[in-house]
Protein backbone atom coordinates (compact mmCIF):
# COMPACT_ATOMS: atom_id res chain seq x y z
CA UNK A 1 0.00 0.00 0.00
CA UNK A 2 1.39 3.31 -0.69
CA UNK A 3 1.65 6.41 1.72
CA UNK A 4 -0.29 8.55 -0.38
CA UNK A 5 -2.92 10.34 2.18
CA UNK A 6 -6.41 8.26 2.11
CA UNK A 7 -9.57 9.68 1.16
CA UNK A 8 -12.37 9.03 4.02
CA UNK A 9 -14.96 8.84 0.65
CA UNK A 10 -14.78 7.19 -2.60
CA UNK A 11 -15.22 9.72 -5.31
CA UNK A 12 -16.90 9.79 -8.30
CA UNK A 13 -15.56 8.03 -11.39
CA UNK A 14 -16.63 8.13 -15.09
CA UNK A 15 -18.98 5.41 -15.10
CA UNK A 16 -20.73 7.04 -12.28
CA UNK A 17 -21.73 9.80 -14.55
CA UNK A 18 -24.50 7.82 -16.16
CA UNK A 19 -26.35 7.03 -13.49
CA UNK A 20 -25.71 10.49 -11.93
CA UNK A 21 -26.89 11.77 -15.05
CA UNK A 22 -29.80 9.51 -15.21
CA UNK A 23 -30.77 10.66 -11.18
CA UNK A 24 -30.44 14.40 -12.19
CA UNK A 25 -32.65 14.10 -15.71
CA UNK A 26 -35.46 12.33 -13.65
CA UNK A 27 -35.39 13.51 -10.11
CA UNK A 28 -33.63 16.96 -10.30
CA UNK A 29 -35.37 17.97 -13.85
CA UNK A 30 -38.29 16.15 -15.49
CA UNK A 31 -40.08 15.07 -11.99
CA UNK A 32 -40.90 18.67 -10.31
CA UNK A 33 -41.58 20.22 -13.83
CA UNK A 34 -43.92 17.75 -14.27
CA UNK A 35 -45.12 17.99 -10.66
CA UNK A 36 -45.41 21.83 -11.02
CA UNK A 37 -47.49 20.85 -13.92
CA UNK A 38 -49.79 18.85 -12.40
CA UNK A 39 -50.47 20.46 -8.96
CA UNK A 40 -52.41 23.40 -11.28
CA UNK A 41 -54.91 21.66 -12.61
CA UNK A 42 -55.14 19.12 -9.64
CA UNK A 43 -57.36 19.13 -6.34
CA UNK A 44 -54.40 19.95 -2.98
CA UNK A 45 -56.33 17.06 -1.11
CA UNK A 46 -55.59 14.52 -4.32
CA UNK A 47 -51.91 15.62 -4.72
CA UNK A 48 -50.62 15.56 -0.85
CA UNK A 49 -52.19 11.49 -1.16
CA UNK A 50 -50.57 10.69 -4.36
CA UNK A 51 -47.52 12.23 -3.47
CA UNK A 52 -46.90 9.45 -0.90
CA UNK A 53 -46.45 6.77 -4.04
CA UNK A 54 -42.47 8.02 -4.17
CA UNK A 55 -42.16 5.73 -1.81
CA UNK A 56 -44.09 2.75 -3.38
CA UNK A 57 -42.65 3.25 -6.57
CA UNK A 58 -39.38 3.77 -5.47
CA UNK A 59 -39.78 0.15 -3.72
CA UNK A 60 -41.81 -1.58 -6.67
CA UNK A 61 -38.56 -0.33 -9.26
CA UNK A 62 -36.01 -1.80 -6.80
CA UNK A 63 -37.57 -5.29 -6.68
CA UNK A 64 -38.62 -5.15 -10.08
CA UNK A 65 -35.88 -3.80 -12.16
CA UNK A 66 -32.95 -3.92 -9.87
CA UNK A 67 -33.82 -7.41 -8.21
CA UNK A 68 -33.50 -5.73 -4.92
CA UNK A 69 -34.52 -8.50 -1.85
CA UNK A 70 -37.37 -7.38 0.01
CA UNK A 71 -39.26 -9.92 2.97
CA UNK A 72 -42.62 -9.77 3.28
CA UNK A 73 -41.92 -8.58 6.70
CA UNK A 74 -40.16 -5.59 4.88
CA UNK A 75 -43.14 -4.90 2.43
CA UNK A 76 -45.89 -5.12 5.20
CA UNK A 77 -43.24 -2.04 6.76
CA UNK A 78 -43.57 -0.05 3.43
CA UNK A 79 -47.62 -0.67 3.49
CA UNK A 80 -47.82 0.75 6.86
CA UNK A 81 -45.83 3.31 6.48
CA UNK A 82 -47.51 3.94 3.23
CA UNK A 83 -50.82 3.91 4.79
CA UNK A 84 -49.90 6.22 7.66
CA UNK A 85 -48.53 9.07 5.58
CA UNK A 86 -51.89 8.94 3.54
CA UNK A 87 -54.01 8.71 6.50
CA UNK A 88 -52.00 11.92 7.60
CA UNK A 89 -52.21 13.61 4.18
CA UNK A 90 -56.47 13.53 3.87
CA UNK A 91 -57.76 16.66 4.45
CA UNK A 92 -61.71 16.22 4.06
CA UNK A 93 -62.30 20.15 3.64
CA UNK A 94 -60.53 20.59 0.52
CA UNK A 95 -61.65 19.13 -2.86
CA UNK A 96 -61.58 15.73 -4.74
CA UNK A 97 -61.10 15.06 -8.37
CA UNK A 98 -58.91 12.30 -10.28
CA UNK A 99 -57.78 14.30 -13.50
CA UNK A 100 -55.26 14.03 -16.19
CA UNK A 101 -52.59 16.39 -13.47
CA UNK A 102 -53.11 13.26 -10.77
CA UNK A 103 -51.76 10.95 -12.97
CA UNK A 104 -49.03 13.43 -13.81
CA UNK A 105 -47.99 13.69 -9.76
CA UNK A 106 -47.99 9.76 -10.39
CA UNK A 107 -45.40 9.97 -13.07
CA UNK A 108 -43.28 12.91 -10.64
CA UNK A 109 -43.44 10.04 -8.48
CA UNK A 110 -42.07 6.80 -10.44
CA UNK A 111 -39.71 10.18 -11.79
CA UNK A 112 -38.05 10.22 -8.04
CA UNK A 113 -38.40 6.51 -7.68
CA UNK A 114 -36.18 5.94 -10.79
CA UNK A 115 -33.80 8.74 -9.53
CA UNK A 116 -33.79 7.12 -5.73
CA UNK A 117 -32.58 3.67 -7.51
CA UNK A 118 -30.22 5.33 -9.49
CA UNK A 119 -28.52 7.12 -7.06
CA UNK A 120 -28.28 3.89 -5.13
CA UNK A 121 -26.32 2.32 -7.30
CA UNK A 122 -23.66 5.03 -6.82
CA UNK A 123 -24.67 5.50 -2.96
CA UNK A 124 -20.86 3.54 -2.35
CA UNK A 125 -19.45 7.31 -3.62
CA UNK A 126 -19.07 10.16 -2.04
CA UNK A 127 -22.45 11.41 -0.73
CA UNK A 128 -21.58 15.08 -0.69
CA UNK A 129 -20.06 15.26 -4.27
CA UNK A 130 -23.19 13.56 -5.38
CA UNK A 131 -25.84 15.70 -3.84
CA UNK A 132 -23.46 19.19 -4.94
CA UNK A 133 -23.25 18.03 -8.76
CA UNK A 134 -27.35 17.07 -8.49
CA UNK A 135 -28.10 20.32 -6.89
CA UNK A 136 -25.89 22.40 -9.43
CA UNK A 137 -27.02 20.54 -12.19
CA UNK A 138 -30.97 20.34 -11.37
CA UNK A 139 -30.57 24.14 -9.90
CA UNK A 140 -29.04 25.46 -13.02
CA UNK A 141 -31.38 24.15 -15.12
CA UNK A 142 -34.41 25.23 -13.24
CA UNK A 143 -32.96 28.57 -13.22
CA UNK A 144 -32.53 29.06 -16.59
CA UNK A 145 -35.83 27.72 -17.20
CA UNK A 146 -37.54 30.30 -15.27
CA UNK A 147 -35.24 33.08 -16.67
CA UNK A 148 -36.47 32.02 -19.94
CA UNK A 149 -40.34 32.08 -19.12
CA UNK A 150 -39.62 35.67 -17.94
CA UNK A 151 -40.23 35.13 -14.00
CA UNK A 152 -38.50 37.86 -12.23
CA UNK A 153 -35.65 36.55 -9.61
CA UNK A 154 -36.67 37.33 -5.62
CA UNK A 155 -34.96 39.74 -3.95
CA UNK A 156 -31.44 38.87 -2.24
CA UNK A 157 -33.11 38.27 1.03
CA UNK A 158 -35.35 35.69 -0.17
CA UNK A 159 -32.91 34.04 -2.17
CA UNK A 160 -30.39 33.79 0.82
CA UNK A 161 -33.40 32.19 3.11
CA UNK A 162 -34.46 29.60 0.24
CA UNK A 163 -30.64 28.51 0.25
CA UNK A 164 -30.32 28.02 4.03
CA UNK A 165 -33.62 26.14 3.88
CA UNK A 166 -32.62 24.34 0.88
CA UNK A 167 -29.42 23.20 2.65
CA UNK A 168 -30.73 21.84 5.00
CA UNK A 169 -33.95 20.02 3.95
CA UNK A 170 -32.24 19.48 0.64
CA UNK A 171 -28.67 18.88 0.93
CA UNK A 172 -28.16 17.61 3.89
CA UNK A 173 -31.51 15.16 4.04
CA UNK A 174 -29.99 13.65 0.97
CA UNK A 175 -26.30 12.93 2.17
CA UNK A 176 -28.29 11.29 4.83
CA UNK A 177 -30.50 9.33 2.69
CA UNK A 178 -27.88 8.32 -0.02
CA UNK A 179 -25.57 7.11 3.40
CA UNK A 180 -28.33 5.11 4.39
CA UNK A 181 -29.03 3.24 1.12
CA UNK A 182 -25.66 1.70 1.26
CA UNK A 183 -26.58 -0.12 4.29
CA UNK A 184 -30.27 -0.93 3.87
CA UNK A 185 -31.00 -0.24 0.05
CA UNK A 186 -32.95 1.80 -1.77
CA UNK A 187 -36.60 0.33 -0.98
CA UNK A 188 -35.68 0.10 2.99
CA UNK A 189 -34.15 3.40 2.95
CA UNK A 190 -37.37 5.15 1.49
CA UNK A 191 -39.72 3.16 3.61
CA UNK A 192 -37.80 4.84 6.38
CA UNK A 193 -37.69 8.31 4.93
CA UNK A 194 -41.83 8.02 4.66
CA UNK A 195 -41.79 8.77 8.07
CA UNK A 196 -41.63 12.36 7.25
CA UNK A 197 -44.52 13.74 7.84
CA UNK A 198 -45.29 12.35 11.37
CA UNK A 199 -41.71 14.04 12.26
CA UNK A 200 -42.91 17.15 10.23
CA UNK A 201 -46.30 17.06 13.01
CA UNK A 202 -44.14 16.74 15.82
CA UNK A 203 -41.68 19.40 14.73
CA UNK A 204 -44.28 22.03 14.44
CA UNK A 205 -46.31 20.60 17.92
CA UNK A 206 -42.43 21.47 19.29
CA UNK A 207 -41.71 24.56 17.55
CA UNK A 208 -45.31 26.20 16.70
CA UNK A 209 -47.40 24.62 19.40
CA UNK A 210 -49.97 23.42 17.09
CA UNK A 211 -52.00 20.53 18.35
CA UNK A 212 -52.19 17.19 15.53
CA UNK A 213 -55.69 16.51 14.77
CA UNK A 214 -57.58 13.33 15.22
CA UNK A 215 -56.11 11.40 11.42
CA UNK A 216 -52.59 12.20 13.70
CA UNK A 217 -53.47 9.30 16.38
CA UNK A 218 -54.41 6.73 14.32
CA UNK A 219 -51.75 6.90 11.80
CA UNK A 220 -48.95 7.06 14.88
CA UNK A 221 -49.47 3.77 15.37
CA UNK A 222 -49.72 2.20 12.06
CA UNK A 223 -46.03 4.11 11.49
CA UNK A 224 -44.45 3.03 14.74
CA UNK A 225 -45.20 -0.58 14.23
CA UNK A 226 -43.73 -0.51 10.32
CA UNK A 227 -40.75 1.34 11.64
CA UNK A 228 -40.19 -1.45 14.40
CA UNK A 229 -41.09 -4.45 11.53
CA UNK A 230 -37.78 -2.57 9.71
CA UNK A 231 -35.71 -2.35 12.93
CA UNK A 232 -36.62 -5.81 13.85
CA UNK A 233 -36.18 -7.54 10.50
CA UNK A 234 -33.53 -10.19 10.52
CA UNK A 235 -32.20 -11.92 7.14
CA UNK A 236 -29.94 -14.79 7.37
CA UNK A 237 -29.09 -16.97 4.70
CA UNK A 238 -25.72 -18.54 3.36
CA UNK A 239 -24.45 -16.75 0.82
CA UNK A 240 -21.83 -16.53 -1.87
CA UNK A 241 -19.58 -13.46 -2.36
CA UNK A 242 -18.20 -13.11 -6.32
CA UNK A 243 -14.86 -12.06 -6.69
CA UNK A 244 -15.14 -8.09 -6.80
CA UNK A 245 -13.08 -4.85 -6.97
CA UNK A 246 -14.60 -1.63 -6.02
CA UNK A 247 -13.97 1.28 -3.93
CA UNK A 248 -15.78 2.58 -1.09
CA UNK A 249 -15.72 4.10 2.17
CA UNK A 250 -14.44 1.32 4.97
CA UNK A 251 -13.16 0.37 7.67
CA UNK A 252 -11.03 -2.48 8.99
CA UNK A 253 -12.34 -5.48 10.96
CA UNK A 254 -16.21 -5.12 9.65
CA UNK A 255 -16.62 -8.44 8.64
CA UNK A 256 -15.40 -7.52 5.11
CA UNK A 257 -12.77 -5.58 5.31
CA UNK A 258 -10.15 -7.74 7.42
CA UNK A 259 -6.44 -6.74 6.44
CA UNK A 260 -5.23 -3.94 7.57
CA UNK A 261 -2.81 -1.44 6.22
CA UNK A 262 1.13 -1.40 7.32
CA UNK A 263 1.24 2.00 9.24
CA UNK A 264 -2.07 3.19 9.31
CA UNK A 265 -4.63 3.70 11.19
CA UNK A 266 -7.87 1.42 11.72
CA UNK A 267 -10.14 4.23 10.63
CA UNK A 268 -12.90 5.04 7.97
CA UNK A 269 -10.70 5.38 4.50
CA UNK A 270 -11.61 4.55 0.69
CA UNK A 271 -9.45 3.04 -1.63
CA UNK A 272 -9.58 0.74 -4.87
CA UNK A 273 -9.56 -3.12 -3.30
CA UNK A 274 -10.51 -6.40 -3.79
CA UNK A 275 -12.49 -9.27 -2.57
CA UNK A 276 -12.24 -12.77 -2.67
CA UNK A 277 -14.42 -15.18 -3.59
CA UNK A 278 -16.10 -15.92 0.07
CA UNK A 279 -19.03 -17.63 1.45
CA UNK A 280 -20.83 -17.19 4.45
CA UNK A 281 -24.09 -17.19 6.23
CA UNK A 282 -24.72 -13.98 8.67
CA UNK A 283 -27.25 -11.01 8.92
CA UNK A 284 -27.18 -8.80 6.10
CA UNK A 285 -29.23 -6.22 3.99
CA UNK A 286 -28.84 -5.19 0.35
CA UNK A 287 -25.83 -2.87 1.48
CA UNK A 288 -22.96 -2.78 -1.10
CA UNK A 289 -21.94 -6.02 -0.45
CA UNK A 290 -25.08 -7.69 -0.40
CA UNK A 291 -26.92 -7.01 -3.69
CA UNK A 292 -27.06 -10.64 -4.51
CA UNK A 293 -29.94 -12.03 -6.71
CA UNK A 294 -32.71 -14.03 -4.03
CA UNK A 295 -34.53 -17.15 -6.00
CA UNK A 296 -36.54 -18.01 -3.31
Amino acid sequence: MNKKKLESEAQIKRPDFLWLAGAVIAGGVAAPITLLFSLKITPAATASLLLNFEGVATTFIAVLVFKEAISRRAWWAVGLITLSSIILSINLSDGWGFSIGALGIIAACILWGIDNNFTRNISAKDPLSIVTIKGLAAGSFSLALALVLGNPLPVAGVILRAMLLGCFCYGISIVLFIRAMRSLGAARTSAVFGTAPLAGMILSFLVFRELPGGMFFVALPLMVIGTLFLAGEEHIHQHLHSKSIHEHSHSHKDGHHEQDHDGEPIKSHSHLHTHADTEHSHHHMPDIHHRHVHFS
